[in-house]
């Protein structure tokens, strides 16, 4: 198997970059306008089984489905905050020494590559 190259980075190989996906947008049109003609049967669905209890757990699940792909999954909210939900501090590095800058620069220069802005990108996935 000597001379065999597997894995890696292969001219040419993999989907052209801005290729379309299988799903153009008139499907999903198409997709979307049918899943709104059973809203209403979803939502009964929903109804019914909200009022007698009992275990529909697929019907729910294919309800919850129709609904989602008629109007999109609801977006999720994410809240950043400090310790404590505390606000998060920062730092004004401006303020700092020169001695101060140097040894932040000893700890964090590595991971930050060469520190030349106007060089190529030479690290990371997809470089």
């Amino acid at each position: 198997m000597a001379g065999k190259s597997r894995g890696g980075h292969r001219p040419g190989a993999g989907r052209p970059s801005g290729a379309r996906s299988r799903a153009t947008a008139a499907h999903k049109a198409t997709l979307s306008d049918l899943a709104r003609a059973h809203t209403s049967t979803a939502l009964q669905v929903l109804v019914n089984v909200a009022k007698d209890g009992e275990s529909e757990s697929a019907r729910v699940a294919a309800a919850n489905a129709l609904l989602d792909r008629a109007y999109g999954k609801p977006r999720q909210s994410h809240e950043h905050s400090g310790p404590n939900g505390g606000p998060i501090t920062s730092v004004d590095l401006t303020k700092l020494s020169g001695d101060e800058l140097a040894q932040l620069e000893s700890i964090f220069g590595p991971l930050a590559g060469s520190g030349d802005d106007d060089a190529p990108d030479q690290g990371g996935e997809g470089a």
